[in-house]
């Protein structure tokens, strides 16, 4: 039963040569209560149709109906049930349209009575405030709603409004066919039927100059309405400006606590293109992070509209970009409105092959509009927000919203600032940890370390001095004693001296062709004269004299073999096995191994085994001696001539291997000396 066609239509095609006004919901509201108030405050009894786009709208008004039903039994109201409207005929009669009637988007109201008439006719504009920034505000959002529509007190087109609203009511209420038809012989002359056939005819002739004095409201009522109509647009720019502001501060606000509550860089460039991107509606959002004299950069994080082609992964330019160029130069907002035809891009008298593959991009990535935004922190750049428009039609862009993206890259550059601060603050503190950790193994292997020794040397003085008829032989052993903790201590300030050197990059390197196997037995001698009064376990040397020369310094390779050698046997039992080999690894290193069967390393300390004080047992609870420099002394000689050193072991008690390189000696290249600053090696 519901009707395409509008009241409104049906309207104008009887009377052409009328055109409708455009009318805000306010100044229908008012006009409405106008005529309702006419007809509470006049006598007679009128006929009343009025139709509600919903039943909402109509609870607002219900009892002013009330009331006016009290003065006339022709009252008619229509509207599409939402909660307990019905059609029924208790106060007035109530009509129940469909949803899909025309009727849902008209403001009617048509009032016929024997000394007056009055017509509002008014069809909504469809879909015209949905995209609109005030739509955020409710009640800005029903003013401004805009309707198109006729308002007369012409009795003519009163009665033709008011037959078409009959027809209407009869096919939702038939059982209404006597009622109507008393109405239509009271309200509306036999005449008018006639009337809408001729005037039908006039407009397909086209050329029809009726007018009616009672055409158009009286003047004071039309500026009233004029005057009403333009405040109500002057609120609507007001409202809009308001709804701007707080979207674009809203926005700003949800950007920036989004990304104060992230101290990684990568999230906060996430969240910021994520909400910039739903906040502005834009097609695609990139934000990156780059400086000045970067070429190239890798595209990580992007907002995209729905069908909009991905770069995520992508390699985009920058040193030969015009447009990145510019915006470094200027520091500030470069907008491209139209991309396809910027002279900056596509020049004909610079088309090289830069210019062209910048060119085949934004073809690619359908790109017709370009907004580029950098991100500062007090003038240094931090990176660079791009929006891209991939319309059929370049995009106008507007000078609040270059401001509010402004507005939103300092904010993420403040960020950014902050994270890279607490980034520095972490680092510093692991640096201070390390440090602390470092002074306290220092202070409890040096106290360890010198106390032992120096109490066993002031005894065996105090002894020999205190004690003159010692017997020769507890004299003789005395000495000894006070000799090996002296030797045991001046050990000790040369591995602190010796690392010093090493790391301080101090040390002068003398590369010569060397035997290794040679200087595998100088090694092995040093070790066995140094520990000639210890069982040691069994030693076996199974590198030969057949391997090609080395080029390294051989003091230093010495050093290092021996400290190898004293590390496994330590940690080796009288009767374990202690073997260092050789293997060629490539043609230009040979790769060494000292491997023991002795205590063994945990596979978690493989690496840290090389660090400065390590100590497996702890720095008091050691049943072995020494520094826990040997190893990280190890580790600066190897790396001192570019070769690689590390650990093996399968765990506890199962033996420990020690692997690293040294450079085969090249006839073709000439021995080369590190020429760092001068400091000779401290004498062993």
């Amino acid at each position: 039963m519901s009707n395409s066609i509008s009241v409104l239509t049906e309207l104008l095609q009887i009377f052409p040569y009328w055109r409708p006004q455009m009318y805000f919901k306010a100044s229908l509201t008012a006009l409405s209560h106008a005529i309702e108030d006419q007809i509470l405050a006049g006598s007679g009894y009128p006929l009343v149709i009025a139709s509600f786009q919903k039943e909402r709208f109509y609870r607002q008004e219900a009892q002013r109906y009330r009331r006016i039903a009290q003065k006339t039994n022709q009252v008619y109201v229509l509207t599409v049930p939402e909660i307990d409207f019905k059609n029924s005929s208790e106060l007035y009669e109530k009509i129940a349209f469909e949803s899909t009637d025309s009727l849902v988007q008209e403001w009617n109201l048509i009032v016929i009575a024997q000394d007056y008439a009055s017509c509002l006719v008014c069809q909504e504009r469809i879909g015209i405030n949905h995209n609109d920034t005030y739509n955020n505000v409710d009640s800005a959002m029903d003013n401004s709603r805009r309707f198109d529509g006729i308002w007369t007190f012409d009795r003519q087109v009163s009665q033709h409004a008011a037959d078409t609203l009959l027809r209407r009511i009869l096919t939702y209420r038939p059982e209404l066919k006597t009622k109507i038809k008393q109405a239509r012989q009271e309200y509306l002359p036999v005449t008018i039927l006639k009337q809408r056939e001729e005037n039908l005819k006039q407009k397909e002739i086209n050329n029809s100059t009726w007018d009616c004095p009672d055409r158009y409201p009286e003047p004071f009522v039309q500026r009233l309405v004029s005057y009403l109509q333009a405040g109500q647009y002057e609120l609507l720019k007001a409202n809009r400006s308001l709804a701007s502001k707080e979207h674009k501060e809203r926005l700003i606000n949800s950007v920036t606590s989004a990304i104060r509550r992230s101290l990684d860089p990568e999230e906060i460039l996430h969240l910021a293109v994520q909400k910039l991107g739903e906040g502005l509606g834009g097609c695609r959002c990139l934000v990156y992070r780059c400086q000045e004299t970067d070429s190239t950069v890798t595209i990580q994080h992007e907002f995209l509209s729905a069908g909009i082609t991905s770069l995520k992964g992508k390699t985009w330019p920058l040193h030969n970009n015009p447009l990145f160029q510019e915006v470094i130069e200027l520091r500030d907002a470069l907008m491209v409105e139209d991309a396809n035809n910027d002279p900056r891009i596509f020049n004909k008298i610079k088309s090289n092959s830069d210019l062209k593959s910048l060119q085949n991009l934004i073809i690619k990535c359908s790109i017709s509009s370009w907004l580029l935004v950098p991100i500062l922190y007090r003038g240094r750049l931090l990176g660079m927000l791009e929006l891209h428009h991939c319309g059929p039609n370049p995009a106008d862009w507007r000078d609040e919203d270059v401001a509010l993206v402004n507005a939103i890259t300092t904010q993420i550059g403040v960020a950014l600032i902050q994270a890279e601060a607490y980034a520095n603050l972490q680092d510093l503190n692991k640096q201070l940890e390390a440090l602390d950790h470092t002074r306290s193994n220092l202070v409890a292997i040096t106290g360890h370390e010198l106390r032992t020794p120096l109490s066993t040397i002031q005894i065996c003085l105090e002894s020999l001095a205190t004690e003159p008829d010692m017997s020769p032989e507890l004299r003789q052993v005395m000495l000894n004693t006070a000799l090996q903790d002296t030797e045991r201590m001046c050990k000790l300030v040369q591995d602190f001296l010796t690392l010093s050197q090493l790391e301080s990059g101090r040390v002068k390197w003398h590369t010569e062709p060397l035997n290794l196997a040679e200087c595998v037995e100088l090694s092995l001698s040093n070790v066995r004269s140094r520990n000639r009064n210890s069982n040691l376990p069994n030693i076996k040397n199974l590198v030969t004299s057949e391997l090609p020369l080395i080029q390294v310094d051989g003091e230093w390779l010495v050093e290092l073999l021996a400290k190898l050698l004293d590390n496994a046997c330590k940690f080796t039992s009288s009767k374990g096995n202690v073997t260092i080999e050789v293997n060629s690894t490539d043609s230009n290193s040979l790769e060494v191994t000292v491997a023991d069967t002795g205590r063994g390393i945990e596979p978690n300390c493989l690496e840290t085994v090389f660090d400065r004080f390590y100590q497996e047992e702890g720095a008091l609870r050691r049943s072995t001696g020494g520094t826990g420099l040997g190893l990280a002394i190890c580790r600066q000689i190897v790396q001192g001539w570019g070769g690689k050193i590390w650990a093996e072991s399968e765990g506890k008690d199962l033996g420990s291997q020690f692997h690293f390189t040294v450079p085969i000696f090249l006839k073709t290249t000439p021995c080369k000396t590190n020429k760092k600053t001068s400091s000779t090696k401290t004498s062993k």
